[in-house]
């Protein structure tokens, strides 16, 4: 008998009597300490067990990783069978392009196309086309919400039609909030109930992967989940498991109580400083600790968010008592209340004030007291500042003129002012108090500068409920923060243009201009082309900064303006106290205003229902559309699975240095018109206009192939003193944008690979940077280390990673791109984390020799490479041309 078959246990919970595997059984059997195990890691055992006898897990994946040490530097391969995958509409619409090219492709090798069907819920939340190309007047909302299904009608009777013909699917129309806010508050179970034939209904931890990197907001109400790519995604949502590297585990012990005026901003962009710093990058962190348990939920999903900036897998937070206080707050049936607790209690997943702590690889103390009014930025989360210091920051960092701020378009000057949807509006706190720090403005006679351009783009209708209610949105009406509209706009790169006068001072001045944003990411050119520098913080201070309009004034000394009476007006006379923001929420956030606005959470509204969506099983595709075609990844199949080809003759198609980040890589933001991505639409009739963003197009490959490096901020070192997505041919001496010249490679059959530093990949998880580097013909990408998801979305498109020796990089190589490379040794690869030898020949002849990492951690890893990729490899093993489902599982 099976360690599962043992493991069997019911319990009861409103008379009903429930299944579920006990962790208490593997303890009984001497397996495991559950007292001292983490809770992340209790929930991972969980779903081992209990899918022992299926994908080749077995009693052995049990033991090995209920036999976890702290001390050991050992990975453990876990195969993971998340319950559910969410996903947002930038990805989760090419995911179900995917999907439809698979069927065709089951089609062509002459199978059921009903065979590529989701095992598993997927939830699909259009949340992410939303562009601000409006704000700061009532009709903004609106407006942008119709230029929207203008633009994207296409994508969006594209995901009508996978509702209908895919088993398992919902999709949330447009204008509801944001995939992440409305997980936590609506869609999140805590707990799965399945009803089993013939046997009780089975319990189980609600755990999940979704496509976008902040899907770790969830661990802040104790779901295990993370970010993955689309095509991870597709694989879980097939029934393949998730092969995670489980190494160190990271415990953060809270101490402290916060100071007055301290955000939950303040606490995560501190944290992430602090983490980052430390090195979290891959692991699991879980928080715990005295001040743990007197964290609110919404500041625990706050700081869960942002787990992708400092690097971590997940962030968990275990379910409590304040856990069950949020299901009531957020409107979730008493029943369903009464499970999560009855359920979390038997399995040992409930968390006590005075348990014992849990073992950790290794604990970072972190005092709340010690946390200050704060932002980051120019370039990166992790980059602190301390909000006295940010305009030396400024001036430091962007190398600017210490001159003090003007009362205009100069450096420093605050081109947009953005409360943004994802970190922070979940969080009541910090948008009531920025309602009240507005109201206190208005009051004392202060206005937002006239260059500012100020949205509100909250996560979830909840939010513009309580604004509404409690009477703040008049006050921040008043300083031009309406609602622009629900969902994922300015801190995705969808901020929308400036008005004229204020882009064509900037240009004309060449100033440096400023985003401050309540958002989680800030990499450059990510917010908008002309702001060169972006600093992220809490909604209050964002309103601060648009009152003020410049990062070169010091908030805590100098007056933030002058009001009706003449007198100035400090940041200190018109922010609200803890006491002032607590009566608010108290009287406003409640559990009827989350039941209302959920209650029709997937009804659309006239626009959407009135959409025509195709039928069948298969989709019509429409060659003359610009938005959805259909991707070349399964159009040759005929091919043997053992390896890739040879890498010989291969040349650079760049050079990059460290923290590169997937929005350098990815196609993200607007489409310039004379960039090879504007060429083609232009050449399609596509009026300018009407190009939308990157993110929109993201089910056309020939746009998105065309996007790849081509950010404005790129800087690649074959063609010193040039920034953005230009590269040089090296045959012919030509500078060339990036897909010009990797064409011209490709026309030659040379295969391409890129050459970076430290980081590389970090950020979102975005499909379109591997994507769109594999349909550049790049094979393999050498750096000095990789960010977790971008190195796994790598593999599964085909594309090698490749790590340097330690003490060896580009730079210590002399690397230019005129060098032809040989990588020698992959061919006979068995095991994981083997090496092989770069042989760099340069343009003298002369031969340099470097044994490289093949970054395959897992055998699945090392399996789906082979295989070109997940995505050949998940159709073979579903039309049944693959040995086993092992060999189609992949990291997550």
């Amino acid at each position: 008998m099976t360690l599962a078959q043992n493991a069997r246990r019911s319990l009861v919970s409103d008379d009903k009597a429930y299944g579920y595997f006990a962790l208490s059984a593997l303890e009984e059997a001497g397996a495991v300490a559950l007292d001292r195990l983490p809770y992340c890691l209790r929930v991972l055992l969980e779903n081992v067990l209990r899918h022992t006898g299926r994908n080749d897990v077995d009693d052995g994946d049990v033991r090995r990783l209920a036999g976890w040490s702290p001390s050991s530097s050992d990975i453990i391969p876990v195969s993971f069978h998340p319950a559910r995958v969410l996903m947002q509409d930038y990805t989760g619409i090419p995911t179900l392009v995917d999907l439809a090219a698979m069927r065709d492709a089951m089609v062509a090798l002459g199978r059921d196309p009903q065979m590529v069907n989701p095992q598993i819920p997927v939830d699909l939340v259009i949340d992410h086309s939303l562009i601000v190309d409006e704000a700061g007047h009532a009709g903004a909302m609106n407006f942008n919400l119709a230029v929207e299904f203008r633009r994207n009608a296409e994508r969006y009777q594209l995901a009508k039609w996978a509702q209908s013909a895919f088993e398992r699917i919902r999709v949330v129309p447009p204008g509801k909030g944001i995939l992440h806010q409305v997980n936590i508050e609506h869609i999140a179970t805590l707990v799965c109930s399945d009803p089993e034939p013939g046997n009780e209904t089975l319990l189980y931890p609600d755990t999940m992967v979704g496509t976008d990197s902040h899907s770790t907001m969830v661990n802040g109400i104790g779901v295990l989940g993370w970010g993955v790519g689309g095509i991870e995604a597709e694989a879980a949502m097939l029934g393949l498991p998730l092969v995670v590297p489980l190494g160190r585990i990271i415990g953060v012990r809270l101490t402290g109580e916060l100071t007055e005026g301290v955000t939950a901003t303040d606490i995560v962009l501190t944290m992430t400083q602090r983490l980052r710093a430390f090195g979290v990058v891959d692991t699991f962190v879980e928080f715990f600790g005295p001040s743990a348990q007197n964290l609110t939920v919404a500041d625990r999903v706050t700081l869960a968010n942002m787990s992708p900036e400092y690097g971590s897998t997940c962030a968990f937070f275990p379910i409590d008592r304040a856990t069950i206080d949020y299901l009531e707050l957020t409107g979730r049936t008493p029943e369903q209340i009464r499970r999560v607790e009855a359920y979390a209690r038997a399995q040992r997943l409930w968390s006590e004030p005075d348990a014992p702590e849990s073992l950790y690889s290794a604990v970072i103390d972190f005092d709340l007291g010690e946390v200050t009014p704060s932002a980051a930025g120019p370039r990166r989360p992790q980059d602190w500042v301390a909000l006295a210091d940010i305009p030396q920051n400024f001036q430091t960092q962007m190398k600017v003129e210490p001159a003090p701020a003007h009362d205009g378009i100069s450096d420093g000057a605050i081109a947009l002012a953005a409360i943004t949807s994802c970190t922070n509006t979940s969080n009541p706190a910090v948008m009531i108090g920025a309602g009240l720090l507005a109201r206190k403005a208005v009051a004392r006679g202060l206005s937002v500068k006239p260059w500012v351009k100020t949205s509100l783009t909250p996560g979830s209708r909840v939010v513009g409920g309580y604004l509404e209610a409690s009477g703040l949105q008049a006050d921040l009406d008043r300083l031009g923060f309406q609602v622009a509209g629900y969902g994922c706009a300015t801190c995705g790169g969808n901020s929308g243009p400036l008005a004229d006068w204020v882009e064509e001072e900037i240009v004309a001045k060449n100033a440096v201009a400023v985003a401050v944003l309540s958002g989680n990411r800030n990499f450059e050119a990510r917010i908008h082309p002309l702001a060169k520098a972006n600093y992220l913080m809490s909604p209050p201070l964002v309103v601060a900064y648009a009152l003020a309009g410049s990062v070169k004034i010091d908030l805590t000394t100098q007056p933030i303006g002058h009001g009706c009476d003449g007198k100035p007006v400090f940041l200190r006379d018109i922010w609200p106290s803890t006491q002032e923001i607590m009566a608010v929420l108290a009287e406003v956030v409640t559990p009827a205003l989350f039941r209302t606005y959920y209650a029709d959470l997937f009804a659309g509204d006239a626009t959407w229902n009135g959409l025509e969506a195709p039928r069948g099983q298969r989709f019509p595709w429409n060659m003359a559309s610009t938005y959805i075609r259909r991707p070349p990844y399964f159009d040759d199949l005929s091919g043997a699975t053992s390896n890739p080809p040879a890498i010989a003759q291969a040349r650079a198609l760049l050079i990059l240095g460290d923290s590169i980040t997937t929005d350098h890589i990815s196609p993200v933001g607007d489409i310039a018109a004379d960039s090879p991505a504007g060429r083609l639409l232009a050449s399609h009739q596509v009026a300018r206009r009407d190009f939308n963003a990157y993110g929109s197009r993201r089910a056309n490959h020939e746009v998105m192939v065309r996007g790849t490096f081509a950010n404005i901020r790129l800087r690649n070192e074959m063609v010193p003193g040039i920034e953005g997505g230009m590269t040089r041919h090296v045959p012919s001496g030509d500078v060339l944008p990036i897909f010009d010249a990797a064409m011209r490679y490709a026309a030659d059959g040379q295969p391409l690979l890129v050459i970076a530093g430290k980081e590389y990949g970090s950020g979102s998880s975005r499909d379109w940077a591997a994507k769109g580097a594999r349909l550049l013909g790049v094979r393999a990408v050498l750096a000095e280390s990789f960010e977790r998801i971008h190195r796994s979305n790598l593999i599964a498109m085909g594309v090698l990673p490749l790590q340097f020796p330690a003490g060896t990089t580009r730079l210590t190589l002399e690397l230019d791109g005129s060098e032809l490379i040989e990588l020698v040794g992959f061919e006979n690869w068995t095991i994981p984390g083997e090496t092989l030898q770069a042989r760099i020949t340069r343009a003298d002849g002369t031969l340099t020799a470097v044994t490289m990492q093949g970054r395959l951690d897992t055998a699945n890893e090392l399996k789906v490479w082979r295989a070109g990729g997940i995505l050949p490899f998940v159709l073979r093993r579903l039309a049944g041309q693959a040995p086993n489902i092992d060999e189609a599982a992949h990291v997550a």
